[in-house]
Protein backbone atom coordinates (compact mmCIF):
# COMPACT_ATOMS: atom_id res chain seq x y z
CA UNK A 1 0.00 0.00 0.00
CA UNK A 2 1.07 3.34 -0.89
CA UNK A 3 0.01 6.95 0.90
CA UNK A 4 -1.78 9.79 -1.11
CA UNK A 5 -2.59 13.22 -0.05
CA UNK A 6 -5.67 14.60 -1.55
CA UNK A 7 -6.87 17.78 -1.58
CA UNK A 8 -10.89 17.52 -1.41
CA UNK A 9 -13.33 20.48 -2.47
CA UNK A 10 -16.33 21.35 -0.54
CA UNK A 11 -18.61 24.32 -1.69
CA UNK A 12 -20.31 25.82 1.41
CA UNK A 13 -23.62 27.29 0.28
CA UNK A 14 -25.76 29.28 3.19
CA UNK A 15 -29.62 29.63 2.16
CA UNK A 16 -29.97 30.96 -0.91
CA UNK A 17 -25.93 31.22 -1.89
CA UNK A 18 -26.66 35.12 -2.02
CA UNK A 19 -23.16 35.73 -0.38
CA UNK A 20 -19.64 35.28 -1.41
CA UNK A 21 -18.76 31.77 -2.22
CA UNK A 22 -17.18 29.78 0.15
CA UNK A 23 -15.25 26.77 -0.25
CA UNK A 24 -13.43 24.16 1.97
CA UNK A 25 -10.64 22.98 1.09
CA UNK A 26 -9.23 19.71 2.84
CA UNK A 27 -6.11 17.63 3.11
CA UNK A 28 -6.78 14.11 3.31
CA UNK A 29 -4.76 10.79 3.67
CA UNK A 30 -5.38 8.18 1.80
CA UNK A 31 -4.17 4.45 1.68
CA UNK A 32 -4.21 2.58 -1.75
CA UNK A 33 -2.56 0.74 -3.95
CA UNK A 34 -1.95 2.85 -6.69
CA UNK A 35 -3.34 6.57 -7.93
CA UNK A 36 -6.82 5.61 -8.96
CA UNK A 37 -7.73 3.77 -6.29
CA UNK A 38 -6.54 6.77 -4.61
CA UNK A 39 -8.24 9.36 -6.01
CA UNK A 40 -11.91 6.81 -6.46
CA UNK A 41 -11.19 6.86 -2.55
CA UNK A 42 -11.02 10.41 -1.90
CA UNK A 43 -13.97 11.03 -4.55
CA UNK A 44 -16.01 8.42 -2.03
CA UNK A 45 -15.17 9.93 0.78
CA UNK A 46 -16.26 13.53 -0.44
CA UNK A 47 -19.32 12.16 -1.84
CA UNK A 48 -19.93 10.20 1.99
CA UNK A 49 -19.31 13.45 3.33
CA UNK A 50 -21.80 16.05 1.74
CA UNK A 51 -24.17 17.44 4.36
CA UNK A 52 -27.29 19.63 4.63
CA UNK A 53 -28.46 21.37 8.11
CA UNK A 54 -30.49 24.00 9.27
CA UNK A 55 -28.22 26.85 10.80
CA UNK A 56 -29.42 28.80 14.36
CA UNK A 57 -30.99 30.86 11.92
CA UNK A 58 -33.00 28.38 10.32
CA UNK A 59 -31.29 29.05 7.00
CA UNK A 60 -30.73 25.93 5.02
CA UNK A 61 -26.25 25.08 5.39
CA UNK A 62 -24.94 22.94 1.96
CA UNK A 63 -21.74 21.21 1.92
CA UNK A 64 -21.59 20.07 -1.84
CA UNK A 65 -18.75 17.94 -3.14
CA UNK A 66 -17.21 19.57 -6.00
CA UNK A 67 -14.12 17.56 -6.59
CA UNK A 68 -10.48 15.55 -6.00
CA UNK A 69 -8.75 18.99 -6.76
CA UNK A 70 -5.06 17.71 -6.18
CA UNK A 71 -3.57 14.22 -5.74
CA UNK A 72 -0.14 13.77 -4.34
CA UNK A 73 1.96 10.20 -3.68
CA UNK A 74 4.04 10.44 -0.69
CA UNK A 75 7.82 8.77 -0.70
CA UNK A 76 7.67 8.17 2.79
CA UNK A 77 7.19 9.76 6.13
CA UNK A 78 10.08 12.17 7.29
CA UNK A 79 9.67 14.08 10.19
CA UNK A 80 8.97 17.85 8.80
CA UNK A 81 8.43 16.65 5.69
CA UNK A 82 6.61 19.55 3.20
CA UNK A 83 3.18 17.98 2.49
CA UNK A 84 1.50 21.44 1.22
CA UNK A 85 2.25 24.43 0.67
CA UNK A 86 0.01 27.67 -0.51
CA UNK A 87 0.57 31.35 -0.41
CA UNK A 88 -1.70 33.59 0.98
CA UNK A 89 -1.88 37.51 0.05
CA UNK A 90 -3.29 39.61 1.59
CA UNK A 91 -4.33 43.33 2.15
CA UNK A 92 -3.29 43.27 6.14
CA UNK A 93 -0.18 41.36 7.03
CA UNK A 94 -0.45 42.33 10.30
CA UNK A 95 -4.13 40.81 10.74
CA UNK A 96 -3.23 37.88 9.22
CA UNK A 97 0.00 37.39 11.63
CA UNK A 98 -2.24 37.98 14.30
CA UNK A 99 -5.03 35.41 13.42
CA UNK A 100 -2.53 33.06 12.93
CA UNK A 101 -1.23 33.65 16.42
CA UNK A 102 -4.25 33.24 17.93
CA UNK A 103 -4.71 29.80 15.91
CA UNK A 104 -1.65 28.63 17.43
CA UNK A 105 -2.32 29.94 20.60
CA UNK A 106 -5.75 27.78 20.73
CA UNK A 107 -3.93 24.92 19.76
CA UNK A 108 -1.43 24.97 22.10
CA UNK A 109 -3.83 25.70 24.54
CA UNK A 110 -6.50 22.50 23.73
CA UNK A 111 -3.53 20.33 23.61
CA UNK A 112 -2.48 21.54 27.35
CA UNK A 113 -6.17 20.39 28.42
CA UNK A 114 -6.03 17.15 26.44
CA UNK A 115 -2.63 16.62 28.21
CA UNK A 116 -3.93 17.15 31.53
CA UNK A 117 -7.02 15.20 31.24
CA UNK A 118 -4.39 12.04 30.65
CA UNK A 119 -2.88 12.41 33.96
Amino acid sequence: MNWYLAKIIFRIICGSGSHTPQFDEQLRLISASDEEEAFNKAKDIGMLEQDEFYNDQEKLVQWKFINVAELYKLSGLLDGAELYSRIEETDNADLYIELTNRKAAHIRKNSTHKYLGIL
